[in-house]
């Protein structure tokens, strides 16, 4: 809060003035004390922030929605006053007319901090109206509740983290700026692409036959629903292997206030046929006969032993239980220890 900033209200000695903390946190609210008026203008109303989760479609394209909105606003009836026309206002008996009282909040085990907050009876104003002379339309608390309806642009290219703000669409107050209404934008997972800045990762998912031979076809669904084609050409053309990454330029994310794009990033991912799926000895040979050949042995051993084969191993029980910290699942071990393990105690 800015009463508390070490650029504003602090006396000439070092230390905050308090009636100067008082008019920054309230405002010109009949002074406290006994002060007639505040030495500062109004001060801005409280602002409102939430998150608003937005698709990865959404801020590829970009989004206007609308939605109804419940605040209160300063009464037209008493102009803000809270009473009848001549009714006078009384000191506030709860915070003697100060407009905020000091409280006691427990900040840990046998701890407290005192805090000053605003008074909840004359709702920081340090006066109230009597009862028989109270407006009929708000009861006396200068505002009342009102619908109306927000548009939120939400433009092509925005990021998470990125704050839109509707300027003075929070509650009202009396002699106030009214403050603002701010969303901060959470961007949900999405099942295909991850993004990082203007630019879009996907997986290619292709067989092994495509890998080897090609092919021309489309490999995922962009954003906007456009399908994007690849055509890898064979023979004399190229092999795709897994974890090769391949560039489109310009099919990232759009880029705010530009025509520019980032570019998509495709991480080939093969998918091997099933075991068995070969069972015929002439289309084995086949196979072999298209594949290059292995390179021919280059050692020659005195004793050569034919072993046994587990095919369904794990790298996690590589050097499981042995200590040491180049077992399989080592690092993960570590982690644990270190968020369970000894702590130093709190002096």
């Amino acid at each position: 809060m800015s009463a508390f900033d070490p650029s504003n209200g602090m006396a000439a000695g070092g230390g905050p003035d308090m009636d100067d903390i008082y008019a920054q946190m309230f405002g010109s609210m009949g002074g406290f004390g006994g002060m007639p008026g505040g030495r500062n203008p109004p001060r801005k109303g409280r602002s409102v922030e939430q998150e608003y989760e937005v698709s990865l479609e959404e801020l590829y394209k970009g989004k206007t929605t609308k939605f109804s909105n419940t605040k209160n606003i300063v009464c037209s009836t008493c102009k803000g006053s809270g009473g009848k026309q001549g009714a006078k206002s009384q000191s506030c008996g709860s915070c003697n007319g100060r407009g905020a009282k000091a409280v006691l909040r427990q900040v840990g085990p046998g701890l407290v901090t005192q805090e000053t907050v605003p008074c909840g009876n004359c709702q920081g104003s340090g006066q109230i109206i009597p009862e028989k002379h109270r407006c009929k339309r708000c009861k006396g608390k200068k505002v009342v509740e009102s619908k109306n309806v927000l548009e939120l642009y939400i433009p092509r290219g925005a990021r998470e983290g990125e704050r839109i703000t509707l300027a003075g669409e929070a509650d009202q107050l009396p002699d106030q700026e009214p403050g603002d209404i701010i969303f901060t934008l959470k961007e949900t997972e999405h099942d295909v692409f991850d993004r990082a800045g203007s630019d879009l990762r996907a997986e290619l998912n292709i067989s092994l036959a495509e890998a080897l031979t090609g092919f021309n076809r489309v490999v995922l669904t962009h954003l906007d629903g456009r399908g994007i084609q690849l055509n890898v050409q064979q023979p004399n053309g190229k092999i795709l292997r897994p974890g090769q990454v391949l560039k489109i330029e310009g099919e990232g994310m759009p880029m705010k206030r530009s025509d520019a794009k980032g570019d998509l990033y495709l991480v080939v991912d093969i998918e091997f046929p099933e075991d068995g799926w070969l069972n015929n000895d002439a289309a084995l040979q086949k196979i072999k006969d298209a594949l290059p050949r292995p390179e021919p042995q280059q050692k020659e051993h005195d004793e050569v032993e034919e072993v046994e084969i587990d095919f369904d191993a794990d790298m996690e029980d590589f050097g499981a239980g042995s200590g040491d910290p180049r077992a399989g699942g080592a690092e993960w071990e570590d982690d644990e220890e270190g968020e369970g393990g000894p702590q130093c105690a709190t002096q």
